[in-house]
């Protein structure tokens, strides 16, 4: 009964304001006359200090046609000894982290207590299928009878349906990238590029670029939206005209932090509603595959992996996260388990943002001589598969012929594990290199 009701004044799901007699939240569809405790969303979290890289963010891009104009795909070699930006051989392999700011430790910490499940879980991407044939009615996916009006809502229970965002998938040539909103967060702060062209000598080149949105800043989605965005589409533009990969992704991310730091500019309107919130942020990893050569970049706590065709070659981590845990172990202060073991451990010391320190863009070059695929992802995945032969076994042994559906094999096994953050992987396949060429 609609006078049995608690009076509200904000949904306790999504905290958006509600009127008197409102049976149903009018943002997420919450059922008010539930009230279930409220769920705690876990953000990701940025640890800032003046020696670490900065601007990491993560944020699923939607997808955007294939061609010149479009992100592309990137690579990582088998056995590679990478060399970072400068010539400098990369640090020993890290644990990861990432986190929202806290002002007065200048960290942002992505690992809060993890939320009880939303009241409306985006349906599994391997099961649920949402189209409606036929031009029928779309069916609710929580109660499966109502039917979906023209405002997104069950006209039988007054669930909001799943967004747009919830779930992306895009095929760009022989690359794949899927995101998914997870089962505890109540919308997709990820984003994703992925798109191919050709270099002035006509050989083909990849590019794909992820991105997570830090979770305790304000909207973290549309901060990796623009990430992904800016930077697809600059490595795309810059590749044909002849500059090198490597400095391509270079550009690639001081042009996204450039787009994230461009959301801060807010009226002062918005800030009077929330003035204690963070900028914009988010972190970032691209990886561009050309023959022969394989390029990582990175800011934050996302990663890229290189998984050989052959499995009895060893796979290998290509980033080193920007996060507390990993300058803890670099520094000597702790060791791996320890570090990880800490409540600070996934706080990240990189990310964009208008209010991160110094930008410092980590990129990595190899010559893989084998077959194999890169694996760009977010946290939402490592955190199911930590380690590279982690993540090998995770992968599909298809993946290079197939990585549509190795992405969405590895989005699943995300969800089975928990699916306690969004979700993002995109797949990019490398090919087979003429004899003679070896490791950078």
């Amino acid at each position: 009964m609609m006078s049995q009701m608690p009076q509200l004044s904000a949904c306790p799901s999504c905290e958006w304001p509600l009127e008197s007699g409102d049976r149903f939240c009018g943002a997420c569809g919450y059922d008010l006359s539930a009230l279930p405790p409220r769920p705690d969303d876990h953000p990701t979290i940025a640890l800032s200090s003046p020696a670490a890289g900065h601007d990491g963010v993560d944020r699923p891009v939607g997808p955007e046609p294939a061609g010149a104009g479009t992100p592309a795909a990137a690579a990582a070699p088998a056995e590679p000894r990478g060399t970072e930006s400068g010539g400098v051989p990369l640090p020993p392999q890290q644990p990861p982290t990432g986190s929202p700011v806290s002002p007065a430790s200048g960290v942002r910490f992505d690992r809060p207590p993890e939320p009880e499940e939303y009241p409306l879980q985006a349906p599994d991407p391997r099961v649920a299928d949402l189209s409606a044939p036929g031009g029928e009615p779309t069916l609710c996916v929580a109660c499966r009878a109502g039917r979906v009006d023209s405002d997104g809502y069950c006209e039988n229970c007054g669930h909001a349906q799943p967004r747009e965002r919830d779930h992306m998938e895009q095929v760009c040539g022989p690359l794949a990238a899927v995101s998914d909103r997870g089962l505890r967060h109540h919308r997709n702060e990820d984003a994703f590029g992925i798109g191919h062209t050709a270099l002035p000598d006509g050989s083909p080149a990849s590019v794909a670029i992820v991105c997570d949105g830090v979770s305790s800043a304000t909207r973290p989605d549309d901060a990796s939206y623009a990430a992904a965005r800016a930077a697809s589409e600059s490595v795309l533009a810059a590749l044909p005209r002849g500059t090198h990969p490597q400095q391509a992704l270079h550009e690639a991310i001081v042009a996204a932090s450039h787009a994230v730091n461009a959301l801060a500019a807010e009226p002062a309107t918005a800030r009077e509603h929330a003035p204690h919130q963070n900028a914009p942020a988010c972190t970032i990893v691209g990886a561009v595959v050309t023959s022969g050569l394989l390029v990582v970049g990175w800011v934050g706590d996302s990663r890229a992996y290189w998984i050989p065709v052959d499995r009895s070659s060893a796979p290998a981590r290509l980033t080193e996260d920007d996060s507390w845990a990993a300058q803890m172990v670099a520094a000597g202060l702790m060791n791996e388990a320890e570090a990880y073991a800490d409540e600070r451990a996934h706080a990240i010391t990189g990310w964009l943002g208008a209010d991160a320190y110094e930008l410092d863009p980590h990129t990595a070059s190899f010559k893989p001589d084998r077959p194999g695929v890169v694996v760009v992802c977010t946290d939402g995945l490592w955190n199911y598969a930590e380690g590279a032969q982690e993540m090998a076994e995770a992968v599909p042994a298809d993946a290079d012929r197939h990585p549509l559906h190795s992405a969405r094999v590895l989005v699943g096994h995300a969800l089975d594990g928990g699916g306690h953050d969004n979700v993002t992987v995109a797949v990019v396949p490398f090919p087979a290199v003429s004899q003679g060429a070896g490791s950078a």
